[in-house]
């Protein structure tokens, strides 16, 4: 069974889905393929301000009290605290497209590792340095070495990747992430997103009917 996950590295509540997609990843039978949408990079990318700041911390907060996943003082300090920082996924998203090239099997371990770093650490992989670095001391160390230096081949991949999930977006009238769609090219099904957070015996059962 086909799964494509579409997200974005720094939507909260794609990070908020972690657990679930962890139990998701280890049924039997289930493929996990990461649709990286871009939400938050290009036009959706944005300054840091104040008023940002404490909408996404609230937001944080209804996220955590329902998921469990931890977002610290850190995070709050250093990446919403950083007005006039930019909040764009393009480095993080680059990133995960830079291990699909080179440990295609290691993605959604690379987007767990990139989301840890922003939510628990308090580093900000909205700088590609930043992503590079998080990546190389996880192991992705080729990956982090074409970030460095970037190639036509990267940024083609790159938006490939995005125009792929997008067009899924525009096909199956999605407003925001996650989404998770069950099928393959053929035939494919969206399961509502609030089976991410709900019992996960009703989400089993809905992907075993999909």
């Amino acid at each position: 069974m086909q799964i494509t996950y579409l997200f974005d590295p720094l939507c909260g509540w794609c990070y908020g889905a972690v657990p679930t997609l962890e139990k998701i990843a280890k049924l039997e039978g289930v493929r996990i393929e990461l649709a990286p949408t871009g939400l938050f990079a290009g036009q959706g990318a944005r300054s840091m301000d104040d008023r940002f700041a404490a909408f996404a911390w609230q937001n944080d907060q209804r996220i955590g009290q329902l998921t469990g996943q931890v977002f610290s003082q850190a995070y709050r300090d250093r990446i919403l605290g950083g007005v006039g920082s930019m909040f764009d996924s393009a480095a993080a998203t680059l990133g995960i497209v830079a291990v699909g090239m080179t440990q295609k099997d290691r993605e959604r371990e690379a987007l767990t590792v990139l989301q840890a770093a922003r939510y628990i650490d308090g580093r900000n992989n909205s700088d590609i340095a930043i992503v590079a670095d998080t990546l190389d001391k996880a192991s992705f160390s080729e990956a982090a070495a074409r970030l460095l230096a970037p190639d036509d081949a990267l940024f083609a991949a790159y938006r490939n990747r995005i125009e792929k999930a997008r067009s899924l977006m525009t096909e199956f009238r999605l407003d925001g992430v996650p989404a998770l769609l069950v099928g393959d090219d053929e035939k494919r099904r969206q399961l509502r997103s609030d089976v991410l957070y709900g019992d996960f015996d009703r989400l089993t059962a809905e992907l075993r009917a999909a």
